[in-house]
């Protein structure tokens, strides 16, 4: 069987060799609450690790506790990103694009939590880029705290137990075993769907609200103004 650990192209299968379990435990903790993390890999980690328990190689550590650890870390990067946004507030909105922030990305999480309302944690947990910045932009809407938490667990722990039961699963198919490098790079092209998906419709929204709030700019007899 081909070794898991050598290939360079897999990032997270080279993140867990070198610092194991808490090392996914700080990625998923970065990228859930740190807003210049947000492009660490998060759904390609927790699928890797999966993989690793079920094949019993460099990760050493019982199924359930991998998805705990990763649970526990996204609930604590979630509450550390609520938390910087009630800080900050919306000022985070109003800073000029960085190397590391993107106003785009915060104005689509922005508009994706009003649309969805506290549903949106959950939703998000599962679309790169949005995991990291919903928590934030609920703590700048100042989200009632308890249903933030509430939210929160559920949509880490169905994120934590969902993609690594898929991975440790999958991993024990001798298919995915051997082609593992095409297999996680197809599940990272895979999650930016939803991303691009929101990003389409979000931008559609917004020229359709353009084109009905654009007033007339020819004046009629009847709305001008008497002379003197």
């Amino acid at each position: 069987m081909q070794n898991l650990a050598s290939s360079p192209l897999l990032d997270a299968k080279q993140l867990i060799s070198t610092f194991g379990l808490l090392g996914i435990m700080a990625t998923v903790f970065a990228e859930s609450g740190l807003i210049v993390c947000f492009f660490l890999p998060g759904d390609s980690l927790l699928f890797t690790a999966g993989l690793l328990v079920a094949n019993d190689q460099i990760l050493h550590v019982p199924l359930w506790l991998v998805m705990l650890a990763i649970a526990a870390a996204a609930v604590l990067g979630d509450q550390f990103g609520y938390a910087f946004g009630r800080k900050v507030g919306p000022a985070l909105f109003r800073r000029p694009n960085s190397r590391f922030f993107k106003a785009e990305n915060a104005e689509r999480a922005q508009g994706f939590m009003v649309k969805h309302g506290p549903k949106a944690l959950v939703m998000a947990r599962f679309i790169p880029v949005f995991r990291t910045f919903i928590p934030i932009t609920a703590g700048v809407g100042r989200m009632t705290y308890r249903t933030f938490l509430l939210f929160n667990v559920i949509g880490a722990v169905l994120w934590s137990v969902t993609l690594t039961l898929v991975g440790y699963y999958l991993g024990q198919i001798a298919f995915v075993r051997d082609n593992i490098e095409g297999i996680v790079i197809g599940i990272v092209l895979v999650s930016g769907i939803p991303l691009i998906i929101e990003g389409i419709r979000m931008r559609r929204r917004a020229r359709q609200a353009a084109t009905s709030t654009t007033p007339a700019t020819t004046a009629t007899p009847e709305t001008e103004l008497p002379r003197p």
